[in-house]
């Protein structure tokens, strides 16, 4: 229908298609403006069947703070110096439109949540009015959601936040069209819900004495106590202002593992009867719940409180990460097996998800979960979240499941935004409001009939290294914007330069209303490119989002100035040298520096294949990652690293001709917390024919460990003109480590050869 309407008023020569003048995020569906506008003054007054305060509450307080009264009227057969609100049954749920001419605004829609939306768009195009001046644009709006699911999580386990940013965070995803919150309430670092038939679960589960401090990977503590709750009266109000906003509570009780906290608070339900402390540290922890009768009685009880809380379909039950260390070891984990002929402990996980669902479901509920839920054979009616890519979600979809997409890959806003040493220390990962905005929520491996189980997609926010909401805004800003488009069915990700027009018109928004947000976007970015000539050197190209030939550059390793030479095409890397760059404006500096090392050597932009392909989410450059003069850095692997799930690295790099060779270097990454693993062997082999191999050296896992994953080879000179390189992946992550029972993670960079 759209479509159909966009072509008519194309062809109407008094309208044109302007909607990239005004900075609707997410864009609509259709928008046609004409020449005029619609001014808003004391005279104006804002009519609806019922008072609809809370639908119109943003577009009244930006009416207000720009010192002009906006009276609300239940008059009827106001058509004049009016914003007229009308619902009509014919229009689709959470639907609207926007009628505007110069006389009078209609805003149509059949329920008060598309009264909302419409409402927001409104205020949305005010956003580039000057303050002293309220005009909408006269034009047409037809809008509505493609998704029924477009959430945003919130982790307030490992740093918690007060009602009052809970808030905060729930008017920011009104004010983008979100309608799911996802609350994650409970882990091992913290209980933070009231329950009232066991208050130990607040009095001792929501403190823990002491956290981490740094990375992970440092192993570093505090001893600061530290924690918090909210009682079931707050969640009673966060639960109704979020019900005013027309968005969801989703509520996550984390079962069977994530467990810590609560059995610090009642060690029976574990297998090992404790005693325990809540976790300190992040990660995955072996102790679990026990799937005993008591513990069911216990899971049941607390599940009834929540249920009475939360008036939504879906309880999230976790399901993730559950070590089944415990189990193994269990006299009743082993018996309830038997009993219920369980032939391994992922088995008895799903009898575990299945017993909490048929509960679930016997109060009107259904539960969802992480794709783990999947392994031992899903509950009849459970839905999946897919965060550990694709996989999940097809397989879930497939099985006619309804399914969230929530990728690690682009819906991970922990994870780094920008260069690494210019943001706060984050978990790792690079996801980049570029990448955000090219995500596409229906996997191309469903069918049209599969694809209908995907609700949508929401976000992530974990918050190990998010200590603040301030910096939950910054994780946030501006990359929940680009989701928002991307749920709302209207990302265009090959004019992406369209969409960055119209968000960083709201930063200036943002900076009125003190929201802290990240400007990574202005950021110099760079790729990296073979050399046409196949070897010595490669190519590298500078980017902006604004103006490229604002970028100035240095090769010496010397800060670039207005002065340093101005970028304009390719650069030609032949040795190894650092290039330093920025973007300046009247010859003031505008980015952060933007700096890259390169080390150029034999095999630089040679050909290389894999037998095994890097798995899609950390592929960037293919094979020539391996060879194009960057290594990886350990908290950007996300980036500079290929990665393998599950399987081996084996490459075979052609030089082109004979050489001589008297060093190989390596480099690979160990990152628990992420499931990334040393390699547990690596073997180095030459050839002068690409047939007949030399295996020159091979590394054991000890001493991969010993050199912290950089594999070194320096020997007497050997000819060859072929070098094959195999990585053998970990495997099965082992009980008691971060992701175990799952494929380890394999990261490999720059292959050095001299």
């Amino acid at each position: 229908m759209y479509r159909k309407l966009s072509l008519f008023f194309l062809l109407c020569s008094t309208w044109m298609w302007a909607q990239q003048e005004y900075p609707l995020i997410p864009q609509p569906q259709f928008a046609a403006f004409q020449e005029g506008f619609f001014t808003i003054d004391e005279t104006i007054i804002l009519t609806a069947p019922l008072e609809m305060d809370a639908e119109a509450e943003v577009f009244i307080n930006e009416v207000r703070a720009r010192k002009k009264a906006l009276y609300i009227s239940n008059k009827a057969g106001v058509v004049e110096n009016a914003i007229v609100v009308q619902l009509e049954t014919s229009i689709a749920p959470e639907a609207y439109v926007l009628e505007i001419n110069p006389k009078v605004v209609f805003l149509k829609a059949s329920d008060y949540t598309g009264v909302q939306y419409g409402f927001q768009t409104l205020t949305q195009l005010l956003l580039g009015v000057p303050k002293n001046q309220l005009k909408l644009p006269c034009g047409i709006i037809k809008d509505a959601p493609r998704f029924k699911w477009r959430g945003m999580h919130l982790d307030v386990s490992r740093h918690f936040f007060p009602k009052e940013a809970i808030f905060k965070y729930i008017d920011y995803l009104a004010a983008y069209k979100y309608n799911t919150f996802h609350w994650h309430l409970t882990d091992d670092q913290g209980w933070r819900i009231e329950i009232n038939k066991y208050p130990k679960l607040t009095e001792e589960g929501a403190w823990r004495n002491g956290s981490m401090v740094g990375h992970y990977n440092e192993q570093k503590f505090n001893t600061d106590r530290y924690g918090g709750f909210y009682t079931q009266e707050e969640i009673r109000e966060v639960v109704n202002y979020a019900r005013i906003r027309h968005i969801t509570v989703v509520p996550e009780i984390e079962m069977p593992g994530h467990a810590r906290a609560a059995l610090a608070a009642y060690p029976q339900f574990s297998c090992t009867g404790g005693p325990f402390e809540v976790a300190k540290e992040w990660g995955v922890l072996e102790d679990v719940f026990c799937p005993k009768e008591e513990t069911f009685t216990f899971l049941q009880d607390v599940l009834t409180e929540v249920m009475a809380l939360f008036p939504g379909q879906y309880i999230h039950i976790g399901g993730d990460e559950c070590p089944k260390t415990r189990w193994k070891a269990c006299p009743n984990c082993q018996k309830r097996m038997k009993d219920n002929n369980l032939k391994d402990e992922h088995e008895l996980q799903s009898y575990f998800i299945q017993r909490i669902e048929k509960f679930v479901n016997s109060k009107g509920k259904k539960i969802i979960g992480w794709d783990e839920i999947l392994e031992g054979g899903l509950a009849p009616n459970a839905a999946v979240m897919s965060w550990r890519g694709t996989e999940g979600g097809i397989a879930a979809a497939q099985q006619k499941h309804q399914v969230v997409m929530t990728p690690g890959s682009h819906c991970y806003f922990d994870h780094y935004q920008g260069e690494p040493k210019n943001e706060p220390l984050a978990i790792g990962g690079y996801t980049p409001l570029e990448k955000v905005y090219s995500y596409q929520p229906i996997p191309s491996e469903l069918t049209s009939e599969e694809a209908t189980y995907i609700l949508g997609a929401q976000a992530n926010v974990w918050t190990e290294y998010i200590p603040t909401f301030e910096q939950v805004e910054y994780m946030i800003f501006p990359r929940m914007t680009a989701l928002s488009e991307v749920l709302w069915g209207t990302a265009n990700p090959n004019n992406y330069s369209n969409y960055f027009n119209r968000v960083t018109q709201h930063f200036k928004d943002w900076e009125a209303k003190k929201i802290n947000f990240s400007k990574a976007v202005f950021e110099i970015t760079a790729e990296v490119m073979p050399n046409p000539g196949g070897v010595n050197g490669v190519m590298y190209v500078l980017k902006s989002n604004q103006n490229p030939a604002n970028i100035h550059y240095t090769l010496d390793g010397s800060q670039p100035t207005a002065q340093s030479p101005a970028f304009s095409s390719a650069l030609t890397i032949q040795q190894s040298q650092t290039v330093k760059a920025a973007y300046f404006e009247n010859e003031m500096q505008k980015s952060a520096l933007s700096e890259q090392a390169f080390t150029i050597h034999k095999a630089t932009s040679c050909l290389v294949h894999l037998q095994n392909q890097p798995d899609k989410r950390y592929n960037i450059g293919g094979a020539f990652a391996l060879v194009n003069g960057v290594k990886g850095d350990p908290q950007k692997f996300g980036r500079d690293w290929l990665g393998f799930w599950g399987n081996d690295l084996v490459a075979l790099l052609d030089l082109g001709k004979k050489q001589s060779i008297s060093h190989l270097n390596l480099g690979t990454l160990e990152s628990p917390s992420s499931w990334i693993y040393f390699p547990k062997e690596v073997v180095f082999e030459v050839s002068t024919d690409g047939i007949k191999f030399e295996t020159i050296q091979t590394f054991s896992q000890s001493e991969i460990q010993q050199a912290k994953g950089t594999i070194d080879w320096k020997g007497k000179k050997v000819k060859a003109q072929f070098i094959k390189v195999t990585a053998k992946n970990k495997g099965k992550i082992q009980e008691g480590m971060p992701g175990a029972g799952n494929g380890s993670w394999l990261f490999v960079d720059e292959l050095i050869v001299e």
